[in-house]
């Protein structure tokens, strides 16, 4: 991390770096909680997540970017419950080398994309590690009384459909290791990968297309593979079109140098996309409205009937099932 000057006490951090970020309810950070009330109609739908040094970002990242994605992996799981943002409370263990300039740095960042996504902060805490810096976040948003779209609720016959891209933030970071197939990829290209590993996307805007038209949704953070199974559950399947799905240039350009890297574009996560399920009869409307937002959406595949992983239709014509389907932890 950064070198810097002595560093001050809790509650001057709290009244330095993060009462500026406070919102509506937090009382400015002088309180130990904080108050949130529903607008009018409206349930609370709340989602948490965290992010640790060495595991979910390298320590040497930038700490905006790693602000960034510690609320942009959570914003992105709101959004594919067809929810609007509310708050966020925010904890922060900070390891023994951490300095003030870095949380300044950091707090910059997370300021930024709150500011963004109109979701300020209400709360948290501030400790030490003893190890990695680790960063929790939980995320308040609101939509119409019953209107969460879930995750396990599609049905036989429904068209997938997946938001942006596939495969860039597993790229981006593959590239961090200097690969063969880099060399296929210009500047920009590169560029592009490692901002999007950097920095999520979290498609808020598509909220309220998935609260008209989707039947389920989840975001594309484990990998779509092994996501696309987890919303399947038992008695259906799926089967996708490799050449449906949607790559970037530059993920399209290193697919080409690597055959091979389809299995991490497909599994590697870090995509944070939205992957939905919608009835045949909705997906002209449902295709239009979202490209109204200005966040592509593409059909890719159909649930059927049946057991087991999803099976994907690959360009030499034979069908694949992907053994490790997304990342996991344990």
């Amino acid at each position: 991390m950064y070198g810097g000057a002595p560093r001050p006490r809790e509650d001057e951090l709290i009244a330095r770096y993060f009462a500026p970020l406070a919102g509506p309810g937090a009382d400015g950070m002088r309180d130990d909680a904080a108050t949130l009330t529903p607008s009018p109609g409206c349930d609370l739908v709340l989602t948490t997540d965290a992010i640790v040094a060495g595991v979910h970002y390298f320590p040497d990242d930038p700490p905006a970017s790693i602000a960034r994605k510690a609320l942009g992996v959570n914003l992105s799981d709101i959004a594919a419950k067809g929810a609007v943002p509310r708050g966020f409370l925010l904890t922060l263990a900070l390891p023994d080398d951490w300095t003030e300039a870095w949380l300044a740095a950091f707090t910059a960042g997370l300021g930024e994309a709150a500011r963004e996504a109109g979701c300020p902060l209400l709360g948290g805490d501030t400790v030490r590690s003893g190890g990695p810096a680790l960063i929790g976040v939980t995320v308040f948003g609101e939509v119409p009384r019953g209107g969460i779209v879930r995750r396990t609720t599609a049905r036989i016959g429904d068209r997938l459909c997946v938001s942006g891209t596939l495969g860039d933030g597993a790229l981006g970071l593959l590239l961090r290791r200097q690969p063969a197939w880099a060399s296929a990829l210009d500047g920009a290209m590169r560029d592009h990968l490692a901002d999007r590993y950097w920095h999520p996307r979290p498609r808020l805007a598509l909220a309220p297309v998935l609260r008209r038209h989707a039947s389920a949704s989840m975001d594309v953070s484990d990998g779509f593979a092994g996501d696309l199974a987890k919303m399947l559950g038992d008695g259906r399947g799926a089967l996708i079109d490799v050449q449906a799905l949607p790559l970037s240039p530059a993920a399209t350009a290193a697919l080409a140098a690597e055959p091979g890297l389809i299995t991490p574009i497909l599994t590697g996560g870090d995509d944070y996309e939205i992957l939905c399920a919608v009835p045949p009869e909705r997906l002209d409307a449902f295709l239009a409205e979202a490209d109204a937002t200005g966040i592509p959406m593409r059909a890719v595949g159909s649930v059927i009937a049946g057991e087991g992983p999803p099976a994907f239709a690959m360009r030499d014509g034979t069908r694949h099932v992907f053994a490790a389907g997304s990342f996991s932890h344990f």
